[in-house]
Formats: C-alpha cells, structure tokens, sequence
C-alpha cells in the first residue's frame, strides 16, 4: 500500500512538473513591475479605482483577484527578490501545485517561489502567489515539510483572508463598476492597493491563521504527505524564537508557534495517526551555500 502511495504521488509530481513549464515567475510579473512609460495616460484616478476592485454583491471576480495578487507579488520581489537557483524554483513550484490540485481552487494560476530573505517567514498573495523565504526554507528537512507550509498559505488563498483584510482596512472599497477592463492597469491597481508589502507584513486574525494551519493538514494528507509534518514545521519555528531577529516578523503576523500547536491538536486529535503519508526526506532538494 505505501509503495502505491508513492507512486501516485510521484507521478502526480512529474505530471505538476509539466504543469511548470511555460512562463515563469518573473515572466508572470513583467507586467507589473514594468516601465511606467508603457502605460496608459488615461489611467483612472485611484478613488475611480477603488470603487471598481470590488463588487459589494459578488466580491471581486477571479480576473480581479489574480490582478490584485499579481501586483502585491510584484511589490514583494521588488523589496526581496527570487532565489537566483532555477531548479530550487522548479521543485518548490511542482509541489506546491501538487498540494494546491487537493484543493477546490486547484484551476487558479498558482505560482510559488522562494524569495532571498534571512527571515523565517512565509507569504501570500491573492490569485495564488505564494512565497517562502531562504530562512524558513533553510528550516526545512523534508518534502513534506516544504508541503504544510506551502498548503498553510494555500489555505490563506482559498479563503480568501487577504482580500478580507484589504476590504476591512478600506484599502479596497466595496461596490462599483467591474475592474476587469481595468486589470492590466497596473497603475490603477497598484494606487488602489498600496504597498503589497504593507498588505503581507499586516497580521490577519487570528481566527485566519489558525483555519490555514488546519486547511495545511487536510491538504498535505490528501496528496499523500505525512499529515504531521505541518505539526513538526511549527516546532521548528518555535525553536527558532532563539534567534529573535530572524523571526520578528513572523511573530508579529502570525500567533505564537505554541498557541497553533495547541489548537491545532485539538483539532487533530488521533483521527490522523493510522494514515501512514510520506515524509520524501531524500527528495527534498537542499539549498546550495
């Protein structure tokens, strides 16, 4: 049984991998880190902007989620930019597709990267960008480790907690028109939506955090991981409270890793022990010195 189970999940692995193929990251956001002398001079005003992110009806649509997303995602790598080692970037976007197709958005255009930062930290972006930094990834010594912490932002994604922030901080104003004509202004999107690293140092409730910790155990286990390898990336960061530089950032966004442990217990509780998931520790591609 666990040798079909790896099976499975290999192949998955290799179908993710074409998946891959095509634009990468940086490609995706040319657009919106591009020269401001390609774009349009009769850019709506911002206020104009604002009210057309969102309908106070239905929410943005997915066209507009992926422009705001892709637009933070660009004022993210503008700060930190990529890990310059391609086949890091190919791996982490294999499983992080493979984790986000156990998913009901799995027909989102998901990328994943990690990014060049010291800090232990991990970021997402609506539309599905999902970034983890060279420290946190450093933690890491499994596949499956890699996984939780990839799904817990992929929970963030499907629930859309960062679109909820950015409409409680008024940062987007509910109603109005459809941006969707729109969405290509990366002017206009970016006036509307401030500074996206602003948007993902902000801490969302903690109601939202613990909902993605429990979103990563259920994803992970359904893509055949080993379902307490999240658990296990939580006690690692907890260590790391020693360095308190490193994660300054992430305890200041995210609730104490001890708190998460505990409700995600309860959570838990033993109805995931006789799954028997893969840890793939061999697997996992290391990060050159």
């Amino acid at each position: 049984m666990k040798r079909t189970v790896k099976c499975l999940v290999a192949a998955a692995l290799l179908l993710a991998c074409g998946a891959s193929r095509g634009q990468s990251l940086e490609d995706v956001l040319k657009k919106a880190v591009g020269d401001k002398t390609q774009q349009k001079k009769d850019s709506p005003a911002a206020e104009d902007v604002l009210g057309s992110l969102l309908s106070a009806a239905k929410g943005p649509s997915q066209e507009e989620e992926i422009a705001i997303g892709r637009q933070i995602a660009g004022n993210l790598l503008g700060a930190a930019p990529l890990v310059k080692d391609e086949q890091l970037q190919r791996y982490v976007n294999r499983v992080g597709r493979w984790v986000a197709c156990q998913s009901e958005r799995s027909g989102l255009p998901w990328h994943f990267g990690v990014i060049e930062s010291t800090d232990v930290n991990a970021f997402a972006a609506p539309g599905g960008y999902v970034f983890v930094t060279r420290g946190l990834y450093g933690l890491l010594g499994s596949e499956a480790e890699l996984a939780g912490v990839l799904a817990h932002e992929i929970g963030h994604v499907l629930r859309k907690h960062h679109l909820k922030l950015l409409q409680e901080s008024r940062l987007i104003d509910l109603g109005g028109k459809a941006i969707a004509r729109q969405a290509g202004d990366n002017s206009a999107v970016q006036k509307a939506i401030g500074s996206g690293a602003e948007v993902a140092a902000r801490a969302l409730d903690k109601g939202a955090e613990f909902e993605a910790d429990r979103i990563a155990v259920v994803l992970c286990t359904r893509a055949g991981y080993e379902p307490y390898a999240f658990p296990e990336v939580l006690q690692l960061i907890g260590h790391a409270a020693k360095d308190e530089g490193r994660v300054a950032l992430l305890f200041k966004t995210h609730p104490h890793p001890d708190d998460r442990m505990d409700k995600l217990g309860l959570a838990m509780g033993d109805r995931f022990d006789r799954i028997k998931g893969l840890s793939l520790d061999k697997r996992f591609y290391r990060l050159k010195p």
